[in-house]
């Protein structure tokens, strides 16, 4: 189901393309119904400056750190926070591709916290449905992740899964936003236009004393 982009998502639009290039700042997006903070994507942009749009799109490509199940989940959790609407979402723009790129290349200690964190998610599926989250309807997968997108919930039992979720969010975001989907789709980024002429000095009359 597509919507048309109104108001508020030419808002979204705006302060996103800041994080995307690395302006950073704080952005309210809604995903999954919640109010989201995302502060870190300038962080991302220091440490991948490339961003997304330098991940490869062979048709070949298999991961470097996820397992075929991990990459799976990450696909379904991530398509969700960006889903399809008029523009494509973040399965189209190979989100994926771009965070299991990221966690190659990370310390040990933060590539555990993040398998861990997609175990959190499965083990909760399978908990509460008796399959893997990647099996679930798109309404049980959106039930099983609302709860963990509001960063006010403060149950112990969910407090794992709604750190994940802010950490896959966040990366999410940076990395759909640096896609060439994300930027030339979504946020009709124009950073590669030119001007052929540029005038140099001023043409008012009242400026030429």
């Amino acid at each position: 189901m597509t919507r048309s982009k109104g108001p508020q998502d030419e808002g979204r639009r705006g302060a996103l393309k800041k994080i995307a290039l690395g302006a950073g700042g704080i952005v309210s997006l809604p995903i999954l119904g919640q109010s989201a903070a995302s502060p870190s994507g300038a962080r991302a942009a220091h440490q991948h400056p490339g961003g997304h749009a330098a991940t490869s799109a062979d048709a070949n490509w298999k991961p470097l750190f996820f397992d075929d199940h991990q990459n799976e989940t990450v696909i379904a959790v991530t398509d969700l926070i960006i889903p399809q609407t008029d523009t494509p979402g973040a399965k189209a723009a190979q989100v994926n591709r771009y965070i299991d790129l990221v966690l190659s290349e990370e310390e040990p200690a933060k590539q555990k916290r993040f398998i861990e964190g997609l175990a959190w998610i499965e083990a909760r599926s399978r908990k509460l449905h008796g399959k893997p989250f990647v099996r679930l309807t798109p309404e049980e997968q959106t039930a099983l992740l609302v709860p963990l997108a509001d960063p006010g919930n403060k149950d112990p039992e969910d407090r794992p899964g709604v750190e994940f979720f802010q950490e896959i969010k966040d990366m999410t975001i940076f990395a759909y936003y640096t896609s060439e989907i994300g930027m030339n789709q979504e946020l009709e980024y124009c950073g590669d236009d030119y001007h052929a002429d540029y005038p140099g000095a001023c043409t008012h009359p009242e400026h030429q004393s």
